[in-house]
This record gives structure tokens, sequence and C-alpha cells, in this order.
């Protein structure tokens, strides 16, 4: 794959592992890395073997610091990587198999956008996470400002966007934004342990149940009518 230097990536059974490797720009994503990325996930999406992705960052001080600052420097540039990150994090965000960030370090912008779009977050004791973005006279719009509020409510968005808070991982499992935390040394461990309980239920009931949540999410507890009815239809089978 070209460009397949930017992330690594590994199976575990049916565990498939995406780890963004660029720790010399705290793993920054440029374009080449998103198209590497996208086409990544198209490859585990069709997997049939794979039940659960784990998504993390190479080294111990950053998950993700979000769109390279060298290559947002032009405007136009600027907004065609928020629009192409924007699709891939949408990718995450409706994929079919379970999506986990392992985060190892600072979730920054966009960094902290992909974290969002996942439906676990693991995190080390050392993480922060920010929005820089209005500060730069940009927006969170890679998601942001659409997951982080379904997350931690509208007032702690707000708090983070608007006031460019920084939160310490006690901030974040105070507001739900992760889901545990662990020594660094564990992150991966962890994870892993995550993904084999995870894989062990039926993968069709899980495809329902995230699908079901996630719509409920978006459009009302109503509206969720519908594929509550198909996963109770697919339990009578």
């Amino acid at each position: 794959m070209e460009n397949s230097h930017l992330i690594r990536i590994w199976n575990k059974g049916s565990i498939a592992y995406i780890q963004l490797n660029r720790p010399e720009k705290a793993n920054a994503y440029n374009e080449a890395m998103l198209d590497t990325l996208a086409g990544t996930l198209e490859n585990i999406a069709i997997d049939a073997e794979v039940r659960v992705l784990i998504i993390s960052g190479a080294g111990n001080q950053s998950f993700c610091a979000g769109a390279d600052i060298h290559e947002i420097r032009q405007r136009n540039y600027a907004d065609a990587l928020n629009l192409k990150s924007a699709k891939v994090f949408d990718k995450i965000a409706l994929f079919p198999q379970i999506t986990l960030a392992a985060i190892n370090g600072a979730a920054v912008g966009g960094g902290l956008e992909l974290a969002l779009a996942c439906d676990i977050r693991i995190a080390v004791e050392n993480a922060t996470f920010f929005f820089p973005e209005t500060k730069l006279g940009l927006i969170p719009a890679a998601g942001g400002t659409r997951r982080l509020p379904k997350i931690v409510g509208i007032p702690r968005a707000k708090e983070l966007i608007l006031g460019g808070r920084v939160w310490n991982v006690n901030d974040a499992m105070r507001w739900g934004l992760v889901n545990e935390v662990v020594q660094c040394e564990d992150l991966l461990a962890q994870a892993q342990k995550w993904g084999e309980e995870i894989a062990q239920r039926d993968p069709v009931a899980l495809q329902l149940a995230k699908k079901s949540l996630d719509f409920q999410s978006e459009n009302g507890l109503a509206s969720s009518f519908e594929l509550v009815s198909e996963a109770l239809l697919y339990q009578l089978k």
C-alpha cells in the first residue's frame, strides 16, 4: 500500500489494529495519512474475520495531534483537509465492527475528533484532551461539534470547544469522554482485553445494537423503533 509507513496495521485473531505512525509529528495526520487510513478502513470493514478495530498512536506522548500544522497554513488546504478528515472519521463512526480508541497521550483537535468517532475510548493516565481550533480561527469541523455534545453534554462541550479548556483523564472520566483509564504500559493489553470480550459476542447482534444506539443518538428514541424491531426479529430466528 502506498504511504503504508504512515500507519501500522496488524491483526490478532478477530481484532484488527491500526496505529498512527508519525511520532516525530505527534502522530498528526496529513493528506497522505488520511488517504492511507481511508483505504485501510475499507479493507478491514469487509473482512469477515474482524470483529473489533483498535486505533492507537505510536509512542507514549501523543495519540494524535490533529492535522499537521505545516499542511494547514494555507486556508484553502486547511478546508480541504478538514473535509477529508470529516469523511474519514465518519467512516470510523459508521464502521460495521466495534471500534476502540486506545489513547496513548494527547488527543488534540482532529485527534480528539478521531477518538470521538470510536465506540469506546481507553486512555493512559497522562492523556490530555483539548480543541485549539477557535484560537486558530477554525472550528472542530471533522465531527467534534456533532459528537462531543452527545457524549459529554452541551455545557461541557462548550467548555472544551469555546473555552479552550484542557481536560486531563480525571475530567474525561468524570464527564464520560473515556470509558477507562490505565497505566501506559497496560494500554494495548487492556484494549485487547476489551476487544476479546466484545469479539465473543454475536457479530450480527453487535452490529444491530450499535446501529440502534447510534441511530437513537442521532434521531431520538421514537425514530429507533424500526431498528429495535429488526433486532427483536433477529432474536426470534
